[in-house]
């Protein structure tokens, strides 16, 4: 049986790439993309990365390492879907893609050898073809794990491609340091560097005993798997729902606090209404703000008891959007998203004791099953009625 073949595709600072193809005349510049003031870098250009700048480090730092850094609001519509077409892109080589986020897939490629030839040819072409559809780079890493291919990747930074062969993996790792292990951050590093383990292979013949007394019974000797290139994970095909939510650009930009929490209340019915035709409950309301200058916000809350419940979304919405502060903020685009989600046939729902023996919850059933009996517009809430869709005809779908 032949090894699987795994490929790791990364695009390379993807955040400020989909910038610069607005701003060419930046290519040369060092960019970060953003919030100023108080805010952190998302992505950063390689010739800011060159003075040290990282993604996640304050804006205020990196802007001492770069003075003359150009500094870009993010545009999160622009990044979702340029990814949505790079992911096209990787579904014409094989039905076994993962999503791992918004600028990173796997790709079990070992059975599509024999229609599309070697691995590296394949990672070349996917290369050469995100370049000339999005006009970005990508960099790949190509391996018999997961893990291998991950590692490979990012030797492949920028704009490269590195392929690991089966027989290859303990002298690709080996001399590698163990800060370009996945899942190896600068605490883990640290334990290690104190127990003399600098390098892939230290932890590859560090004693076990002393990886257990360091990480307890099961990090420190996984970490040692990882480091001989054994990583049983699968690469697991299509998106695992972690959410659920819905979000609209309205018609016209607004800095009135009862349009926005009447179009929340828009946005949490149909949130709720996704979750319970998914059969899902969630804990943690999100609510996302865009505004008219472009500028995006999210703030979260968890709840005691998870839910599905469109006023409990809602008024959790509310809760935050007042928090904000921003009277006089005009508004572009609100969205409500539910996080934390589990099914709700092994969720157990706490009820309080002022609550009915029927609430909320049934009759957004019933109204659930009107709607699917009689269509969409078959039973609406009163401070919803009449007051149409404003939703832009630019705005992007759900």
């Amino acid at each position: 049986m032949s090894a699987p073949v795994i490929m790791h595709v990364d695009m390379d600072a993807f955040y400020a790439s989909v910038e610069l193809r607005r701003r060419p005349d930046l290519r040369d510049a060092p960019v970060l993309v953003g919030g100023q003031g108080r805010g952190v870098v998302l992505s950063a250009t390689y010739p800011a990365r060159r003075f040290g700048v990282t993604s996640g480090m304050p804006m205020a730092r990196a802007m001492r390492l770069v003075p003359n850094a150009v500094v870009l609001h993010p545009d999160f519509d622009a990044y979702t879907t340029v990814s949505k077409a790079i992911a096209a892109i990787f579904e014409t080589l094989t039905e076994t893609v993962e999503v791992a986020s918004i600028d990173e897939a796997y790709l079990d490629l070992t059975g599509a050898i024999r229609r599309l030839g070697p691995p590296a040819q394949i990672g070349e072409w996917l290369r050469a073809t995100v370049a000339d559809e999005q006009q970005i780079t990508c960099s790949v890493g190509i391996g018999p794990t997961k893990f291998v291919a991950k590692v490979a990747s990012r030797a492949a930074k920028p704009d490269g491609l590195v392929e690991v062969p089966p027989d290859q993996v303990t002298a690709f790792l080996h001399p590698r340091p163990v800060e370009d292990m996945w899942g190896v951050g600068e605490p883990t590093a640290e334990k290690l560097h104190r127990l003399g383990l600098f390098t892939v292979g230290d932890l590859a013949h560090a004693p076990r005993d002393a990886l257990r007394n360091t990480f307890g019974p099961h990090q420190g000797i996984y970490l040692q798997h990882l480091a001989w290139g054994r990583d049983g994970r699968r690469v697991v095909t299509g998106p695992r729902e972690r959410s659920v939510g819905s979000q609209e650009t309205l018609g016209a930009d607004t800095d009135d606090p009862a349009v926005v929490e009447r179009e929340l209340l828009r946005m949490a019915a149909r949130t709720a209404r996704r979750l319970r035709k998914a059969g899902l409950l969630g804990r943690t309301v999100t609510l996302g703000i865009r505004f008219a200058d472009f500028r995006a916000i999210t703030r979260s809350a968890t709840l005691t008891t998870p839910t599905d419940v469109t006023t409990e979304i809602h008024a959790e919405a509310v809760r935050l959007y007042r928090a904000l502060q921003v009277p006089k903020a005009r508004i572009r685009r609100v969205g409500v998203r539910v996080e934390n989600v589990v099914e709700a046939d092994r969720t157990s729902r706490q009820p309080f004791l002022t609550d009915p023996e029927h609430g909320w919850r049934e009759a957004e059933q019933a109204v659930d099953a009107a709607v699917a009996r009689f269509g969409p517009g078959a039973v609406q809430r009163a401070a919803l009625a009449g007051t149409g869709r404003r939703l832009s005809p630019f705005a992007a779908p759900e």
